[in-house]
């Protein structure tokens, strides 16, 4: 049963993956306005059901990477090791996705998608969404590993600072892109910078949330 189990959702992730594959080829030729969830079944061969049902909305269609990444910020804190205070988590998984700009595919998709971004309003109106949303998931967590009370504004804080500069660390990556910067360079100016900041925030919380 359980082998079965494994199967199934393997299937899921790759059908998943060869829907969001093939709507992003779409968006990059036609742009996200001209393209509808029915050209993306079309050409991901499914039914508009199927996308539907792993991509609620067209813009998830496009932020499936972004809130993939998102998930992986919060489960990084959620399951740190115990003693481990929450600025350390999170540091260590921004700074772990480094490694892949060093990739020159990687910078060409954040251009393509920086290009995208820009000319769609509801994008960018989707964007601070999802960034509200994980910031806000992230506040829970932390209230409740403290036992914060819900009027409690430390953990609020404590995750909008967090995010906030994970945002501009991804900001700071767009213009280096649109900049020209490849590989070793921009994976290098991306560390420094991530090193700082989050210098800077762990001198306040170096003894924030340490799992007990």
């Amino acid at each position: 049963m359980a082998v079965q189990v494994g199967l199934r959702e393997r299937k899921k992730q790759q059908t998943r993956q060869h829907i969001w594959d093939a709507a992003q080829r779409l968006f990059r030729e036609k742009g996200f306005e001209r393209v509808s969830v029915a050209e993306v079944a079309r050409a991901a061969d499914v039914s508009e059901v199927t996308v539907f049902n792993y991509f609620p909305t067209k813009e998830d269609l496009f932020y499936g990477g972004m809130q993939f990444y998102e998930e992986q910020l919060i489960e990084a804190v959620r399951d740190r090791p115990h003693g481990e205070p929450v600025i350390k988590a999170f540091r260590r998984t921004l700074l772990a996705g480094a490694e892949r700009l060093e990739l020159r595919p990687a910078a060409e998709d954040i251009l393509a998608a920086g290009r995208v971004v820009s000319a769609s309003p509801s994008l960018l109106a989707r964007e601070r969404e999802i960034v509200d949303r994980y910031t806000a998931r992230l506040a829970e967590l932390l209230a409740d590993e403290t036992g914060a009370e819900p009027d409690d504004v430390e953990p609020v804080s404590v995750a909008s600072a967090l995010m906030a500069t994970h945002r501009a660390l991804v900001d700071h990556v767009r213009k280096r892109v649109l900049a020209g910067q490849r590989g070793k360079r921009l994976a290098d100016g991306y560390r420094a910078q991530a090193r700082r900041a989050l210098g800077r925030l762990e001198r306040g919380l170096r003894d924030y949330s340490a799992k007990a």
